[in-house]
């Protein structure tokens, strides 16, 4: 099964995975944008800090302002979707590029939080649902339409400009989260609130570093847990929860703790995602260092709109051919690392 979910699944090697995410880990930069936060924050890293979310450059707007400003403009659903055009245009994409995929997105209320359903053929509407409650969308809605759009955006094009049906898609999962959590990362700009500026870029590039690193250590969890289960293919619920927070420990105590100066924390194990969901959690990190490496060609040639497109309609390779069409280099996090240490340096003067 890990096998399959790699090497099937994800094209991509289980030894590559665990390298990638294990330099991330490894990085001086890991420790340089922890004592950051400790600086921010002005007191002692605590385990919890893991999932600090200060460097999300929307400091100039509380959520109950942002609350109010989503609720006016998106009462309905259906207002949603009517403005799609001017959100894509703020985006990068052109007008007529912009109309094109509204006429390919449907947008519907979510009972759930957020969901995208790609178009089943050529020619059919990718699916956009998200939260819209009684008195309109708030703004953790609108993150997530922003979200689910991303996904729509890509799945339309690698639906219906692909060169050959057969090439529909991207190489993985985690390539399509990458899109729509780029996309995510936009959602200010989407609302017409904020513009892309040198402060704003690094903040992000933080952001999604130590998202990165947060996640790197519960993918390696899920892996070392999955292992484990093969070897031990007769332990009861009890030996897993055991093993589970076992191999928790060890990885907080490798990479973790001599960064947050506490040993023994077992929070990589928290995600339930780590048996039901199958090996899903390694996706995550992937996305966060595939979405960063298109990020940066996409600000490289200031041209969204059509790098979206030029990257997605070329399908489903495999992964590093995807990424060499798309920015040259294999699949990888010498991007963010390198990234990462900039935004330090920019920061710092």
């Amino acid at each position: 099964f890990i096998a399959r979910r790699f090497e099937i699944d994800r094209q991509m090697s289980e030894t590559g995975v665990r390298a990638m995410l294990e330099q991330v880990l490894g990085s001086p930069q890991f420790t340089a944008v922890a004592r950051l936060v400790e600086a921010r924050l002005g007191r002692p890293l605590e385990p919890f800090d893991i999932w600090y979310n200060g460097f999300q450059p929307r400091g100039a707007y509380t959520e109950a302002q942002l609350d109010a400003i989503v609720r006016a403009k998106y009462p309905t659903a259906a207002a949603y979707w009517a403005d799609l055009p001017n959100i894509l245009t703020r985006l990068g994409f052109t007008p007529e590029r912009a109309t094109y995929l509204q006429a390919h997105i449907d947008v519907q209320p979510s009972r759930g939080p957020g969901h995208a359903m790609p178009p089943g053929m050529s020619g059919q509407k990718a699916r956009l649902r998200t939260r819209v409650e009684a008195d309109g969308m708030n703004y953790k809605g609108f993150n997530i339409a922003v979200h689910e759009m991303g996904h729509n955006i890509e799945q339309t094009f690698s639906m219906n400009l692909v060169d050959y049906h057969l090439l529909t898609g991207v190489p993985n999962t985690a390539f399509t989260e990458a899109l729509a959590m780029m996309t995510q990362g936009h959602d200010l700009e989407a609302l017409g609130l904020t513009k892309p500026d040198a402060r704003n870029d690094a903040l992000s590039t933080l952001n999604v570093f130590w998202a990165t690193a947060e996640i790197s250590g519960v993918a390696l969890v899920d892996m070392g847990v999955w292992h484990w289960m093969y070897e031990h293919p007769d332990a009861t619920p009890a030996e897993l929860r055991e093993a589970t927070l076992r191999i928790a420990r060890d990885l907080w105590n490798r990479y973790y703790a001599p960064v947050f100066h506490q040993p023994d924390v077992t929070l990589l194990a928290i995600y339930s995602h780590m048996i039901s969901d199958q090996l899903y959690l390694p996706d995550y990190p992937i996305g966060h260092l595939i979405g960063f490496q298109v990020e940066e060609q996409i600000r490289k040639v200031g041209n969204y709109g059509g790098e979206y497109e030029r990257m997605t309609k070329f399908g489903n390779p495999a992964p590093d051919l995807w990424m060499k069409n798309a920015t040259g280099k294999p699949v990888g996090p010498e991007a963010l690392l390198a990234a990462t240490q900039r935004a330090l340096a920019g920061l710092g003067k």
